[in-house]
């Protein structure tokens, strides 16, 4: 822990390093360059089952997260008593 500062700040360099670029290239696109497929699945109506799939395995990943946690924290309790 003592040494967690430097190793702080060249995360956040890396972090920064990779998301500018990202960001430069997001302002560049305009209003007109809509995508294609999502206005086909909109008009589908198939945009609700693409969020709804996407929201399902979010939820498993954070209930997976979630179990994990605890699963951790009763080893550590066992650990320390």
């Amino acid at each position: 822990m003592k040494n967690s500062l430097p190793n702080l700040r060249r995360a956040f360099l890396l972090l920064l390093a990779l998301v500018l670029p990202m960001l430069h290239a997001a302002a560049q696109s305009t209003a007109d360059d809509s995508p294609e497929m999502a206005d086909a699945f909109r008009a589908d109506g198939k945009i609700y089952v693409v969020v709804a799939v996407i929201s399902v395995v979010l939820a498993g990943l954070l209930a997976l997260l979630v179990s994990l946690e605890k699963k951790v924290s009763r080893l550590e309790r066992e650990l320390k008593d």
